[in-house]
């Protein structure tokens, strides 16, 4: 996205005064649709449990934390508004996101504003084109995540892969990690264009094409919902593997939707095996403001706020001060020890690595996670 020029935007005092106003930051969060609103609520509980609980503990030098959340409905050009009113509005820095093309969006203002952005959730590798200082991000990289699962695929015996893919940055990135890590085995990957087949028609390709397992790089909940149902009623591909990279069954509505259908679908989720004190107190506090079990998304949301309080309260004073904490953060997150670095090929400031599950609902209990592969 071609960004117009940057007018200068006030640098405030990240942690200085203690007059008890509040510290600002800015959110990003897809709380309608067409973002994935489920994962966006997730994100923000986990942003605002932390929230509370760094006000519980003496705020950043006496202020208390306020989060000033913009829905950015998975729009760049929404994301984009949200982040030239944010800076206008003074925050100290953004936090959040989900959508990784409207992440990239963001942090490209976020980067010709100075003003640091610390992204939650999105994986899309190069989040800009160039290296930035006021980037970060505790989420994976998507190469990395995605290779784990295609070392998953392999084990599994699946060399023959077909992805349903809608058109996008992001599901492209992604099918072509599976290729090039697939190729060296002898594995394919075949690409059937959504904008051109009906779930009927991606049934009748994967039977022609002899392909062992399917991949959803679509949205949800549809044509997610639709093709599961499809694939799953043709007896012809009784034995075919249904998976979900980007962790559409992560979510309740998911099960919800598809009941037993939905399950033994192998996603991605950023979670150890088990959690530490840390994490199983925070885990126990999401569940009650969430009403059902945390997904991966509010850890990363209560794990953003607990890296930049604690850069704010090392002393950062303005804007540039917080960015310039980025490689000396060294934090207990909610699933490990948090400390950022330059990785190759992502342009930001990046936590290498988040834990890397391949986990699945359970056919014998749809609320219970199978983890079948861990990277």
């Amino acid at each position: 996205m071609q960004m117009p020029p940057s007018p200068p935007v006030p640098s405030p005092s990240a942690g200085t005064r203690t007059d008890g106003s509040s510290v600002r930051i800015g959110a990003l969060v897809p709380l309608s649709r067409p973002g994935w609103a489920e994962a966006g609520r997730h994100l923000l509980a986990g942003l605002e449990l932390a929230v509370r609980e760094v006000g519980d503990t003496g705020g950043i030098a006496g202020r208390p934390l306020e989060l000033v959340v913009r829905d950015t409905a998975a729009d760049p050009r929404k994301a984009v508004a949200a982040v030239d009113e944010l800076a206008r509005l003074g925050v100290a820095a953004l936090v959040g996101e989900y959508h990784s093309v409207v992440a990239r969006a963001a942090a490209a203002r976020a980067d010709a504003l100075g003003v640091p952005f610390l992204c939650s959730s999105a994986v899309l590798d190069t989040l800009t084109e160039q290296p930035t200082r006021w980037v970060a991000r505790v989420a994976p990289a998507q190469s990395h995540g995605w290779r784990i699962y295609a070392d998953f695929l392999l084990g599994a015996g699946h060399s023959r892969v077909a992805v349903a893919a809608d058109p996008s940055a992001y599901w492209a990135s992604g099918a072509a990690v599976l290729r090039d890590h697939l190729a060296p085995h002898g594995g394919s990957v075949v690409e059937l264009d959504m904008r051109a087949l009906t779930p009927a028609a991606v049934c009748d390709e994967l039977v022609g094409r002899r392909a062992t397992a399917l991949l959803l790089l679509v949205g949800h909940p549809e044509p997610a919902v639709s093709i599961v149902r499809s694939v799953r009623r043709d007896r012809r591909l009784a034995e075919t593997m249904i998976g979900a990279p980007a962790g559409q069954p992560e979510f309740g509505e998911w099960a919800a939707l598809l009941g037993g259908e939905g399950t033994a679908v192998p996603f991605l989720r950023y979670l150890p095996e088990h959690l530490g004190p840390l994490g199983a107190r925070v885990g126990k506090a999401l569940r009650e403001r969430l009403g059902r079990a945390p997904s991966f998304v509010a850890f990363e949301g209560y794990d953003t706020v607990t890296v930049l309080a604690d850069v704010l309260r090392s002393g950062a004073g303005d804007r540039a001060g917080v960015a310039a904490c980025w490689p000396r953060v060294d934090v207990e997150g909610t699933r490990g020890r948090i400390r950022f670095s330059r990785v190759p090929g992502t342009g930001v400031w990046q936590w290498a690595w988040a834990p890397v599950q391949v986990v699945d609902r359970d056919p014998a209990d749809p609320e219970r996670f199978r983890i079948l592969h861990s990277g």
